[in-house]
């Protein structure tokens, strides 16, 4: 099992914060260690509900998934301190762990599940049924009118869901996801759902103060080959950048 760090930065959170107008860090500190540990505990385990026994293991959370179709994903740990002075270790995966977002013990997503399910189900409905609709007819103008319907649907459903994402920081402060994409060509696909927003985000609903980040990828090579079982990584820079400084500002004394 290879852990070579990631060369593009040597912190493994990093952004830019326009209030502050400084680019705000945060090292692997003592996040490295305990993220090994997790990585020994998912060869052993196989699976992600730790706290469950294992009669009660639930298949949908074994570590096969990791290394199937669906390929690998990103973990990553936080360790924190708290206001007695302990120290907090947060865990977190990337996304969904097999159409879940939820599982005991692992940092939750930066919205409310049941909200983001009442828009996304009769949706996600919708836009398939336009697509059924589309495979019944032949080329021509009324396809084309339903592409375009499915288009402006698709649209306008990934707006109303990245409309519920709150990203707070360590000064009691809450912006909106889409704030931190305006300059840009859109919201990219899974911003908002990497491990250091979601470890950050539960870091400060529970009042730690951050020591340390660290993210690794576990089970099959990604499709553009970009990410490696074992290896550790540094925040994504198109997805994480450009929310980091913000969701960091407050975190170092």
């Amino acid at each position: 099992m290879s852990h070579a760090a990631n060369s593009l930065s040597p912190h493994a959170a990093f952004g830019w914060c326009s209030k502050c107008n400084v680019e705000h860090r945060l090292s692997e500190g003592p996040a490295h260690e305990h993220a090994l540990e997790l990585m020994q505990e998912l060869t052993n385990l196989t699976r992600i509900d730790y706290r469950s026994e294992s009669a009660a293991a639930d298949p949908g959370f074994s570590t096969d998934y990791l290394f199937g179709a669906a390929r690998g994903q990103m973990f990553g740990v936080l360790a924190a301190e708290d206001r007695q002075g302990g120290v907090v270790i947060l865990r977190a995966f990337s996304c969904q762990y097999n159409a879940a977002w939820n599982v005991a013990g692992w940092a939750p997503p930066l919205f409310d599940v049941a909200a983001y399910d009442q828009i996304m189900i009769p949706g996600d409905r919708a836009i398939k049924e336009l697509g059924r609709e589309m495979d019944a007819l032949e080329s021509g103008h009324e396809k084309r009118l339903l592409q375009h319907k499915r288009k402006r649907l698709s649209r306008s459903l990934m707006k109303d869901l990245h409309g519920l994402y709150e990203l707070s920081n360590f000064r009691g402060e809450t912006r909106p996801l889409a704030e931190f994409f305006r300059e840009t060509n859109g919201i990219p696909t899974g911003a908002g759902d990497c491990c250091a927003p979601k470890l950050l985000h539960q870091a400060v609903r529970r009042n730690l103060r951050p020591l340390g980040i660290a993210e690794f990828y576990w089970g099959r090579t990604n499709r553009s080959g970009t990410r490696e079982h074992g290896r550790f990584y540094s925040a994504c820079l198109d997805k994480c950048q450009p929310i980091l400084g913000f969701m960091l500002c407050g975190a170092m004394p």
